[in-house]
Order: C-alpha cells, then sequence, then structure tokens
C-alpha cells in the first residue's frame, strides 16, 4: 500500500471514527465464547468492506484480540487474517464472484495440511449499521438505508444517519484442524465452509433485527378472515343478538385494544433513554446465560420469555438487556393498567400488547387475544409474560397464573411449525423501588392505580441502586416437554383436534410449576440479598462486623463449592466487601464503639429487607436445615438429617419453588463442607465443633421461621386429623398471627393467607390431609417440627393448638 493510500485510509478512519458508536455482542467474547488466546484466529466477514473492517479494528483493540489489519504469520508465511465470502457490492455493475475468497480458505487448510500442529480459529464476524428489520410495505429510507447489501454509497448514508447503532458480534470460534482432520483440506471443503459462512450470516441477521414487520391494519383484516375468527364472531353475533358486522366491529377494537405496534426508531430513541437511566441507577448489570439464548435464535426456536416480576423496570431491563445482547426485544404481554396515557402508547411501540386481567366468560375476546398470540408466532416475534400475574410484595415467586402457558401450549397443539421454547429470567435488584409500597398494601394500604405522575415520582426519586441483575435460567422446549409428559399428544389430538384433551390441565399446571422452578434455580446472589439473609438470622438484626464477615465467608463457600444449580450467580468477593458494599447502598448501619464495629439493619427498614432476603432464601433453606438438625440434636447421624429434609422437602419444595436432582448428593455435600470448614466432627455421630456453634446457629436461623410455620401445621393435623382444608388454612393463619405477635415475627410471608393454602395443597397430595390421612407420618413430621424449635416458641404453639382444639 502506498504512503498516499495509507493518508487516505487513515483519513476515512478517522471521519469514521468520529461518527461511529459501535456495540460489540457478546460484551466479552473470551468469556462467553469459546476462544483461545494461544491459538491463530482468523475473522470470517460476509461482505468486503473498508468501513466494516474500519470497525472490527476499532473492537479488536479494545478487547485485545488481534487487529484485522495485522497479517497472519503461519510458519514464516503470511496469510490473510479476514477472509470476506462476498465481495463489495459497485455502484453499477455485478458484484464479483467469491473466487478470490474461495482461494483465503483453500490457503488456509492448505496450511493445516502441511503443519499437524496447526490450529486455526475461524471466527464470524457480523457488522449492522442499524437494525430495522423492515416493514412489508417498504418505504424509500428503508430502500436507501437498511439494505443488507448496500453499495459504497448507500453505505456511506448509513455511516451518516445510523453510525451511533453500530453492533459488531462475534460468534462461536471454528476449528480449522477439526475440519482439516474430519473432513479434507480440498477445493470442495472450502465451498462447504463459505456456504455455511453465508447461511450463518443470514440466520445472525434475522435474530438481530427480528423477522419484518407487518402492516398493522393489514394484520387486523388478515387476523379477522381466519376461519377460527370468523366463528367466533359468528357466535358472538348469535349469543349476543347482533349482527355479524356489529361483532366484527367489537372484534376489530378488541386487537386494536391489544395489539402491539412496534417500531424500531422508537426503540432506537429508548435505548439512549435507557442508557443513560441504568448508568444513574446502577454501577452494573450482571448477566449470565445470555449465549445459550442467542443460539435459541439462531437455531430457528421461537421464544417466549417467561421472567419472574419483581418491579415495573422488568419490562424496560429485560428488553434493553436483550437489545445490547444482539436480539430482538421481545413483544411483552402488559397489564391492562398499564395502557395509560403517554406511557400506553410508547409501550406499545416499544413492542408491548395489552391483555385484561381475566377473559372469563368473553368468548370472542379469548378467540382474538390467541389468534394474535398464535399470529406472532407464526411470524417468528419472540413473546415475553410474566406468569405470576402481578408483581411479587414479599420477595419470594408467587404461585403461577396459568393463563398465558396454556395458550402458549394450545398454539404448540394447534401446529406451530418452529420449535416453541420457554427461557425463564431471574430478574434481580439490589433495590426494588416499589417495596416500601409493597409492605404498605401488604398492611391493608389500598393499591394505586398507575399514573403517570407515579412514573414521574419514581424518575425525579432516582438515585444509585447498586447492580441489576439478569440470569437466562434453562430452557423448556414445549414439543420436547410435551413428548415427556404425554408421548401419544399427537396420536390423541389427530382423533378428535377439536376436543380438549383430558390431560391438558395437569400438564399446565406441571409446566407451569417447572418454569417457576427454573427460574429460581438462575437466582442471583448478591451483597444486599446475602447480608440480608444473615442479619435477619440473628438476635436485634446486628451483629459484631467480623462475626458478620465470617459468616458470610461461611455462605459464600457453601453457595461456590456445592453450586444450588449450573444457572445460579455468586458475587465475586468475600464478607468484608459484601459487607463494605452493602454499607455503601445505605441497607446496613454502622455503628464503633471501643470493642469494635457493629453491623446492624436499622429497624424501620427491617420488614423491608426480608423483601431481599426472600430472593434467594431457597438456595440456602436446605444447609440451614441441616444446621438447625445438628445444634438442636445432641446426637444426629447422616441418616437422620437426610430423613428430616426428605420429610420437609416437599413442603419447602411447593412454597419456595426448589428443584434439587438428588437431595441425597446434596445434604451429603453440605454435611462435608461443614465438615471441611472445622464445624462438624464425624465419628460415629455427626458433632458440632463448640468454637463454630455460633455460626451454626445464627445459619439455623434462616429456617426457624419455615420450621415454626410447619409445626403450626402439624400439631393441627396431629390434634384434629380429620379437619377440612378450608379450616386447616384459616386456623394456620390465626396462630401465626398469634405466634408473631407474642414473639417478634415481622416477615410479611409469615401471615400469608395465600401460602398457607399452598401448603394445604401439597399436605392433600402427599396424603397428609384426608379422612384416610397417614397419621403415623404427621405425628413422625410433628415431633421433627417441633425439635428444632425454641422451647418458648414450642409451648406458645402446644399450648395454643390445645385451646384452638377445646373450642
Amino acid at each position: 500500500m502506498s504512503k498516499q493510500d495509507s493518508l487516505w485510509f487513515k483519513s476515512l478512519r478517522w471521519i469514521q471514527k468520529k461518527l461511529v458508536h459501535t456495540i460489540v455482542v457478546p460484551h466479552d467474547p473470551f468469556d462467553d465464547l469459546n476462544l483461545d488466546s494461544d491459538k491463530p484466529l482468523v475473522y470470517v466477514m460476509k461482505t468486503e468492506s473498508i468501513s466494516d473492517i474500519a470497525a472490527l479494528s476499532e473492537m479488536t483493540e479494545k478487547l485485545g484480540l488481534p487487529s484485522p489489519y495485522e497479517p497472519l504469520k503461519v510458519e514464516g508465511e503470511t496469510a490473510p487474517r479476514v477472509v470476506c465470502v462476498e465481495g463489495a457490492k459497485p455502484l453499477f455493475g455485478q458484484r464479483e464472484g467469491n473466487q478470490h475468497y474461495l482461494e483465503s480458505f483453500t490457503r488456509l487448510l492448505s496450511a493445516h495440511k502441511q503443519h499437524p500442529e496447526l490450529d486455526i480459529q475461524l471466527v464470524p464476524v457480523s457488522l449492522y449499521w442499524g437494525r430495522t428489520p423492515g416493514k412489508e410495505d417498504d418505504t424509500m429510507k428503508a430502500a436507501v438505508l437498511e439494505r443488507e447489501n448496500p453499495t459504497w454509497l448507500r453505505k456511506c448514508l448509513m455511516i451518516l444517519f445510523l453510525g451511533r447503532h453500530n453492533f459488531v458480534q462475534f460468534s462461536n470460534a471454528m476449528s480449522l484442524r477439526y475440519m482439516a482432520d474430519e473432513h479434507g483440506t480440498d477445493k470442495r471443503i472450502a465451498q462447504k465452509l463459505a456456504r455455511v459462512a453465508r447461511v450463518h450470516f443470514r440466520r445472525q441477521r434475522k435474530v438481530m433485527t427480528g423477522p419484518v414487520l407487518p402492516n398493522r391494519q393489514n394484520l387486523f383484516h388478515a387476523l379477522l378472515k381466519s376461519e377460527s375468527m370468523k366463528k367466533a364472531i359468528q357466535e358472538e353475533a348469535q349469543s349476543k343478538k347482533i349482527s355479524e358486522e356489529q361483532a366484527r366491529e367489537k372484534a376489530m377494537e378488541y386487537l386494536d385494544e391489544i395489539a402491539a405496534d412496534y417500531s424500531d426508531s422508537l426503540v432506537r430513541i429508548a435505548e439512549r433513554f435507557l442508557t443513560w437511566l441504568w448508568n444513574k441507577l446502577y454501577k452494573g448489570i450482571n448477566i449470565k446465560g445470555a449465549e445459550q439464548v442467542r443460539q435459541l435464535h439462531h437455531d430457528g426456536h421461537e421464544i417466549v420469555y417467561v421472567p419472574c416480576h419483581r418491579s415495573h423496570m422488568d419490562y424496560l431491563l429485560l428488553s434493553y438487556i436483550l437489545y445490547y445482547q444482539g436480539m430482538v426485544p421481545p413483544h411483552i404481554a402488559a397489564g391492562i393498567n398499564l395502557n395509560f396515557w403517554p406511557a400506553g402508547p410508547m409501550f406499545r411501540r416499544g413492542g408491548a400488547f395489552f391483555i385484561r386481567r381475566s377473559f372469563r366468560g368473553n368468548k370472542l375476546y379469548t378467540a382474538v387475544f390467541r389468534e394474535y398470540l398464535d399470529q406472532l408466532f407464526a411470524k417468528g416475534y419472540s413473546v415475553e409474560y410474566f406468569t405470576e400475574g402481578g408483581r411479587s410484595r414479599t420477595g419470594r415467586l408467587l404461585a403461577p397464573k396459568t393463563g398465558m402457558i396454556a395458550m402458549t401450549l394450545n398454539s404448540v397443539l394447534r401446529g406451530v411449525e418452529r420449535p416453541v421454547t420457554l427461557v425463564p429470567v431471574y430478574l434481580g435488584y439490589d433495590h426494588v423501588m416499589e417495596v416500601a409500597t409493597y409492605h404498605k398494601e401488604l398492611s391493608g394500604k389500598k393499591k394505586k392505580k398507575e399514573s403517570v405522575w407515579q412514573v414521574f415520582g419514581a424518575i425525579r426519586k432516582l438515585s444509585n441502586f447498586g447492580q441489576g441483575y439478569v440470569n437466562f435460567g434453562e430452557p423448556i422446549t414445549l414439543h420436547s416437554f410435551l413428548n415427556e409428559q404425554v408421548p401419544t399428544w399427537r396420536e390423541e389430538l389427530a382423533k378428535d383436534p377439536e376436543q380438549k384433551p383430558t390431560w391438558l390441565t395437569p400438564v399446565v399446571n406441571t409446566l407451569a410449576n417447572r418454569v417457576m422452578t427454573r427460574i429460581n434455580d438462575a437466582a442471583a446472589v448478591s451483597s444486599v440479598t446475602l447480608t440480608s439473609l444473615v442479619l435477619l438470622a440473628s438476635e436485634q438484626n446486628a451483629l459484631e462486623r467480623s462475626q458478620l464477615e465470617r459468616q458470610l465467608d461461611l455462605y459464600l463457600t457453601i453457595l461456590k463449592e456445592q453450586p444450588y444449580t449450573e444457572f445460579a450467580s455468586v458475587v465475586e468477593g468475600d464478607g468484608a466487601k459484601l459487607v463494605t458494599q452493602g454499607l455503601e447502598l445505605k441497607k446496613l448501619q454502622l455503628d464503633s464503639d471501643p470493642l469494635g464495629d457493629i453491623i446492624s439493619i436499622d429497624e424501620s427498614i427491617a420488614i423491608a429487607m426480608t423483601y431481599y432476603r426472600n430472593n434467594i432464601i431457597h438456595l440456602l433453606v436446605v444447609p440451614s436445615l441441616i444446621a438447625s438438625c445438628l445444634t438442636r440434636n445432641k446426637q444426629c447421624s447422616r441418616a437422620q438429617i437426610l430423613e428430616t429434609v426428605e420429610d420437609f422437602y416437599p413442603l419447602l419444595q411447593a412454597e419456595l419453588f426448589m428443584g434439587i436432582d438428588d437431595l441425597t448428593q446434596y445434604v451429603s455435600s453440605n454435611i462435608d463442607i461443614l465438615i471441611k470448614q472445622g464445624m462438624v466432627t464425624e465419628s460415629e455421630h455427626l458433632c458440632v465443633n463448640d468454637e463454630h456453634l455460633n455460626q451454626l446457629l445464627l445459619l439455623a436461623g434462616t429456617v426457624s421461621e419455615t420450621m415454626q410455620r410447619y409445626a403450626i401445621i402439624f400439631n393441627l393435623l396431629a390434634s384434629s386429623p380429620n379437619i377440612e382444608r378450608a379450616e386447616l388454612e384459616s386456623d394456620s393463619h390465626q396462630l401465626a398471627q398469634r405466634l408473631g405477635a407474642l414473639h417478634g415475627i415481622t416477615a410479611p410471608e409469615f401471615y400469608d393467607k395465600k401460602l398457607y393454602g399452598t401448603l394445604s395443597v401439597k399436605l392433600k397430595e402427599l396424603g397428609y390431609l384426608s379422612q384416610t390421612g397417614n397419621q403415623q407420618a404427621v405425628q413422625r413430621i410433628r415431633s421433627r417440627a417441633n425439635s428444632l424449635l425454641r422451647s418458648s416458641v414450642k409451648q406458645t404453639i402446644v399450648d395454643s393448638v390445645a385451646a384452638e382444639h377445646a373450642k
């Protein structure tokens, strides 16, 4: 290259750098992809482009990857660092053939034939200048700016208008050594590589931009012409004694009320606002598991995101994260209560579709909504809905509402061709803005109706809220799930497509519970959740700083040495670092005296902190139960601890959506950790080391309130074997209120009527609540629950149950 050319290219790159803002996906390729820094690396790009390579060069410099301008040295010879599968498109005429690029692949393969130790990594790199998917009735703007294969003139316009929205996406590396060993090194293999690369780039573009957007009115008219909608309109006309035209107009009104009106332009504007918002709110957003979801998109799955629901921020956070992870924001099922001006129209253009709280009795609305959902799946739009129905007020997952899950499963049964996959998502925050409001509502205050003033009020109070957490759980592909649950489902549907299968309701319930379990499987442990879990188990919610740090170190050891699941995440650092973070976030209070520092939770926010504890209590409830067995029983064997855990685990599983695959191994591993830490010794029995008794008592405190609830239930069952479910729920709730008042229990879930309802359902399922109930098991579990309580608490429960029985 001449000096003049060099100066020319440098000038172009300088101008581009001023106009372009590039985002890399994934943010850390070495962490998320199978890149090996010790092996040679070659970039594979779709189209030869000076501007694309310049943007790639800027990113590789930041990431510490080889520059695309730096030739690859292979055993003293140079090879191309970048291979493009298509030539540049000229302003006039045809694109040149890809012979030159086949030669590049052939040269690289030949080098592997000559050098057996060589293993070059081929890394596909996709570049996107803007992410508009285009519309079915494309405008002149789309023709000029949004072509997939632009000429240099179009590319200049794209850089000028869309340069601030440039994305560079790296994909998993492919080993050329593997290709050479398995398939050879001739020109035929080079041609195959080029074909595979083109297919890859085509799929990646669809993942990044999404399917083409329909004209909204044309979509409505097409939906109303479907056979199922025609039938629903006829039935509506007959039942309401109106004309079919009036029924059709009503269906059109429902569609207009429900349907999203996605706008890429609004999403681009919202991206800038949300970037400012997250930078103001959070020090960072921690993401785990995005790569597996990106791969599902790439493989053609229809993705349905099913997150937990903590806050109104959930809608924004998940869409924002997906956008920055190189995926299209989903169409979100939002409650009709959010359809107020001006938020409603903005949410709608951001992809929200609105859903009424109940469809019951409105067959036309049900048919319209079902048809719209089927259309979203058929066209390939990802969808998001909250299975809990509303935001959790206690920090625990709520019992799932099965309506949307049933509709999704019905779409599969009606013949959606693409694999439909549910992706559970755990969303967590170091600070949830609505927590104070939640506790007012739990104490009986009427819920406020959403309005624009609430939104402005929330924004006005923004401050630094620490970290946010987005963990993607283990996906559930519905076709595979149906094959597992009902192997003959296809044959049964073929016999009678119109008849609702008898197995559908129980299968939907099983699926809903699996979704909730997999959300909790992906929980994120943070400084706030873990410190609140420790301090709320202590007397007066206070500990010496050194004691708190040691306890946190113990919990971190348990969580890291025996991971709850591979999808959960644990905060980095040690106990000292977590305490410092809690103090910085003003969640903890520091008091000092001549003997040292005391860390506590201020009484005014103690109830609020139970919310954060409840986010992760399921991760440590079994270790806590083990510690409770060890500290309450003078002599205890592994077998006795396992039997105790097995007795209570079904109830824990029901209320905390736990999914431990091998309970025996999990219990044994946790005991081994305590032995390894020197807290417990094992000979004939397990014995607590007195030096660590306080630590184990503190660990046992996490499960104490849960054991008190179970003791209430099983003492009632033991004294009244024939008690009805409704009476058990009512009496349990009444005794819990009494126990709380006498022993200072303030946790909101302790008094939650719905929780006692969930437990009574499980008790009936287990055979403990019926005319022929297993009284031997009830007596055994009652004795075990009582043995794990403080004597004063046990006496209160026993006396209260006796008084209740004497009435």
